[in-house]
């Protein structure tokens, strides 16, 4: 949104603060990134992780984590906080955490829960609103229940927000800040299909929107800047760049992953994405950092997680995509 995906935006967006000057793209670009990691040694976890872009350096010393056990999320965010929507405390649950960048400090109070309890969500958003496509949720299964979060107000809800095009869970998501970009995941079966939702007038269509190039397992990633987003496609190496002002994707000289991916997360700042790889024969602690300049992506000097781990979420801030 992004960007916060997942989980995401996350799922699938660096943090940082208002610029002199105020215009809308002189933020001062991210500099750390929230990383839950989800499923250590195959169990849920309360870990967080906290990613510094300028040294490429992760550590879980001083970050705030869970309030519950938590796999399965997805995470957006503004400038100030990432809305972490973790599955906590089990597989179905409706509870969300507010992570406060400046203090590095995590609560469930007062934070808006979801519509429903869900599990394997997606989420993008802007500067003043997170869109939370819910995933599996304890109402119907797989659904196209999405919720708005209004960052002022710590509120979320479903009226007037636009559902996904089909029943879904395991996607991701990434966008700037006028649209998000969410890749469906599961509906049925396997599906390339994407939607774009339009945050001024919460609309959703997958009518033009470019698909992904192959067919891709669950917990897809994706991180991006003001002009493309990096979908991660799961259980595998490829990538795709989406476009979004031409609404394309294509896998054409994109970055491959350093090793095959499966329940990923990422997120990242204006110029570069962090992907965590997630399950890779095995739970990992395997980051790579894109560059959305280059096209091109390395394990080399990237830090890892603080824990092997799977099914993570991620939230951050980037100028001029969440703004």
């Amino acid at each position: 949104m992004p960007l916060i995906q997942t989980r995401g935006a996350a799922s699938a967006q660096g943090f940082g603060l208002f610029a002199a000057g105020g215009s809308r793209c002189c933020l001062a670009d991210g500099n750390k990134g929230i990383f839950a990691l989800g499923c250590v040694g195959g169990c849920s976890s309360t870990t967080r992780n906290k990613y510094t872009y300028a040294t490429c350096t992760s550590t879980a010393a001083g970050v705030g984590v869970s309030t519950q056990i938590s796999g399965a999320g997805s995470a957006a965010g503004n400038n100030t906080r990432g809305i972490f929507s973790m599955s906590l405390g089990g597989p179905i649950d409706a509870t969300r955490n507010k992570h406060t960048y400046s203090s590095c400090t995590s609560t469930a109070c007062g934070v808006g829960s979801a519509s429903s309890g869900a599990y394997a969500g997606s989420a993008s958003g802007n500067s003043t609103r997170g869109i939370f496509t819910l995933g599996i949720t304890n109402c119907i299964g797989r659904s196209t229940i999405r919720n708005k979060y209004t960052y002022s107000s710590c509120t979320s809800t479903a009226s007037g927000v636009a559902a996904a095009s089909a029943n879904t869970s395991c996607g991701s998501a990434v966008g700037n800040s006028t649209r998000g970009i969410i890749a469906q995941g599961c509906n049925l079966s396997l599906t390339i299909a994407r939607d774009k939702y339009t945050y001024a007038t919460c609309t959703s269509t997958s009518c033009g929107v470019g698909t992904a190039s192959v067919l891709s397992r669950s917990g897809n990633a994706a991180a991006g800047n003001s002009t493309r987003g990096i979908f991660s496609l799961g259980d595998g190496t490829t990538r795709n760049k989406y476009t979004y002002a031409c609404c394309t994707s294509t896998a054409s000289g994109v970055g491959a992953a350093s090793a095959c991916t499966f329940w990923a997360s990422a997120t990242g700042n204006s110029t570069r994405g962090i992907f965590a790889l997630g399950y890779s024969g095995g739970a990992s602690t395997t980051r790579n950092k894109y560059t959305y300049s280059s096209c091109t992506s390395t394990a080399s000097g990237v830090g890892a997680a603080s824990t092997a781990s799977f099914k993570g979420s991620a939230a951050s801030w980037a100028a001029c995509v969440n703004t």
